[in-house]
C-alpha cells in the first residue's frame, strides 16, 4: 500500500514540473525603419548659401529692430517689389492694389520716408551711402526667388486688406504685416537647413556669391527701387522684362 502511495506521490511530482516547464520564445529580428531626408526646398541647391541661424532659432534679416518709421517703409518696400516681381494671375491686382496704397496713403508714407532718413542722417558721416546701401539689401532680401510664390500670394491678401486701413492705424498694420512679408524667405532658410541636416553630406558649399555679383546659375534680376511712384502694368514679353539682382550682403 505504502508503495503504491509513493508511486503515486512520484507519478504527481513529475506531472507538475512537467506542467511548469517553460516555452522558449523567439524574439522577432528588429525591422530596420530607414530614415527619409526631408525634400529639398524649391528652388534650392546643395552648397546653397543662406544665413546661419541665430541662437533663438530665428534667422538675421534686414527687417529686425526697425523703428516705427523704418517697419512702414519696410512693408512699402516689400509690397514695391511684389508689384515690380510678382508675376501670373494675381499680378494685376497686386500691382492696382500696390498704386492705390500709394494713393491712400501717401502722407504716412512720406512722413515715413522722412523720418527714417533723418535717422540715418542722426548717425552722421555718410549716412546716405548707409541708408542706400540698406535700401539695396532691403529690396534684395525680398526679391530672393526661392520664396516667391508665398510673398506674393501673401503680398496680395496685405494689399487687399490694407484697403481699408486708415492713416492712424497704419503704423500698427504695418508692425502686424511686415512679418508676415518676411515669413516666406524665413521658412525657406528653414526647409533648407532641415534639408542639410537630413540629407547625404553634399560636396564642399561653393559660395553663392563672387564680389557682389550673383551667381552664374542662378537667376538674377534688376529693380530700381520706386519711392512714392505708382508701378504700371507691364507690356512687355516675359522673357525680355528685367529681373531682380540680389546682394551677397544680405546674408551677413
Amino acid at each position: 500500500m505504502n508503495r503504491v502511495l509513493v508511486s503515486v506521490s512520484v507519478a504527481a511530482l513529475l506531472a507538475g514540473c512537467a506542467s511548469r516547464q517553460e516555452i522558449a520564445t523567439v524574439t522577432p529580428p528588429k525591422v530596420m525603419v530607414p530614415v527619409v531626408a526631408p525634400p529639398m526646398p524649391k528652388g534650392a541647391f546643395p552648397g546653397m548659401v543662406i544665413p546661419v541661424a541665430l541662437p533663438d532659432g530665428s534667422y538675421p534679416t534686414p527687417n529686425r529692430n526697425l523703428t516705427p518709421a523704418a517697419t512702414i517703409w519696410h512693408l512699402r518696400a516689400a509690397l514695391n517689389v511684389a508689384a515690380l516681381a510678382c508675376r501670373g494671375p494675381q499680378e494685376a491686382t497686386i500691382v492696382a492694389g500696390y498704386n492705390a496704397m500709394l494713393a491712400a496713403q501717401k502722407p504716412v508714407l512720406t512722413k515715413a520716408e522722412a523720418t527714417y532718413a533723418k535717422e540715418y542722417k542722426a548717425g552722421g558721416g555718410d549716412w546716405q551711402d548707409r541708408y542706400d546701401d540698406s535700401m539695396t539689401r532691403l529690396y534684395n532680401f525680398f526679391s530672393q526667388s526661392p520664396a516667391r510664390d508665398a510673398f506674393c500670394a501673401t503680398a496680395s491678401t496685405i494689399l487687399s486688406d490694407g484697403a481699408i486701413v486708415s492713416a492712424e492705424r497704419m503704423p500698427a498694420f504695418a508692425a502686424e504685416r511686415l512679418p508676415a512679408l518676411e515669413r516666406p524667405f524665413t521658412d525657406f532658410y528653414r526647409a533648407y537647413d532641415a534639408w542639410r541636416g537630413r540629407a547625404t553630406p553634399a560636396p564642399k558649399p561653393t559660395p553663392l556669391f563672387a564680389s557682389r555679383q550673383y551667381a552664374a546659375n542662378t537667376p538674377v534680376m534688376t529693380i530700381t527701387q520706386a519711392r512714392l511712384q505708382p508701378v504700371s502694368q507691364p507690356s512687355v514679353p516675359v522673357a525680355s522684362r528685367p529681373r531682380l539682382e540680389l546682394d551677397p550682403s544680405v546674408f551677413q
